[in-house]
């Protein structure tokens, strides 16, 4: 009984109160409920955006080429099959059995890694001398990183060709050896390109980490300068270790442009085997690995030639996804330090 009357006796003097302030505690609750779910909706609807394209495309791949045709099949096949996967294994390696798939994939990640490390060195470099020291034209060259950004790189493909194509220093090699060097189809052109920051994406990599190095207090170098440190030992050890979100957000973004380029690649890298000419170029290839006579072309059904294709895709991603299951926490770390200095 005395349970049930101090029941009763707070739901009366909650009534009471919510009379007294025109119902505001109410009001605010329902409005907090509401924004809740609403946001519970919607963070619901971006993930379903981002997956379900992923979902569907396992689905694809998994079926056979009747289940493509059977309107009853939305996503999860009939007939599971593996034989796809290996078809588009042996579609990267078409024409070219010298360099068969896992090579193809060995290639790209070497070059990606190397290239991001690379990357990452340079702009660390610039992106800390625009933020902390004055010279001559310094708005004009930062000017120039972000033009970098803007301006794409297909204006300076034909003048990126030409240099590499006849590679000379002031007319040292013409001198030694009789003529330019040539360059291309090997990966010492884009190798230069990102250790002079004018590779990929480089601009934007000296954005943010002028941006992040401009948000520390100058006290912290000063104070390690009376301690008796010199500028590269203030920069490897003061500003480094707390750089290394941010370093790590450019070599994460690096790679991931690096191992889906195509423009880079098909201009520097045309004696590498790589998995990115290996994916354009397995719709022109499809009509001649189905056909078993080597004079007769056979016509290829555009829903399997977009299965395969798709699942040339999704093994593309696949090191994406474990390389970012492994650094998410760093990179999740640099978006927050970056808000917090805002």
């Amino acid at each position: 009984m005395k349970t049930k009357d101090t029941s009763r006796a707070n739901k009366a003097e909650h009534l009471s109160r919510t009379r007294r302030n025109s119902g505001y505690v109410l009001k605010s609750r329902i409005r907090k409920g509401t924004v809740s779910v609403l946001r519970a909706l919607l963070l619901f609807g971006l993930c379903f955006m981002i997956i379900q394209p992923i979902i569907s495309r396992i689905g694809v791949s998994l079926m056979t080429e009747s289940d493509l045709y059977d309107s009853t099949i939305v996503l999860l096949p009939r007939h599971v099959t593996l034989e796809n996967y290996k078809i588009v294994f042996d579609l990267t390696s078409f024409l070219r059995k010298d360099f068969p798939f896992l090579d193809s994939m060995l290639n790209t990640l070497w070059v990606s890694l190397v290239v991001s490390v690379l990357q990452a060195l340079s702009c660390t470099l610039v992106g800390y001398g625009f933020a902390r020291y004055s010279f001559p034209l310094k708005k004009f060259w930062f000017g120039c990183v972000v033009a970098m950004i803007i301006i794409p790189p297909q204006t300076i493909s034909t003048a990126l060709y030409a240099n590499f194509n006849a590679f000379d220093i002031f007319g040292i090699f013409t001198a030694l050896t009789g003529k330019p060097l040539n360059l291309l189809k090997s990966t010492i052109p884009y190798m230069l390109m990102s250790l002079t920051c004018m590779g990929l994406k480089d601009g934007l990599y000296i954005y943010m980490l002028r941006t992040y190095f401009q948000g520390i207090p100058k006290s912290v170098e000063e104070a390690a300068f009376v301690d008796g440190c010199s500028t590269m030992h203030t920069l490897v050890r003061i500003m480094l270790p707390d750089a290394v979100p941010t370093i790590m957000s450019c070599f994460l973004f690096s790679f991931v442009w690096q191992w889906t380029d195509l423009f880079y690649t098909r201009n520097f890298f045309k004696g590498i085997n790589m998995y990115s000419t290996k994916l354009s170029t397995m719709y022109s290839q499809m009509a001649r690995y189905f056909s078993k006579d080597a004079n007769v072309s056979v016509v290829v059904s555009q829903a399997r030639e977009q299965q395969l294709i798709n699942i040339g895709v999704l093994i593309c991603i696949i090191p994406l996804i474990i390389l970012y299951v492994f650094t998410q926490k760093t990179f999740v770390q640099s978006i927050a330090m970056s808000g917090s200095k805002e």
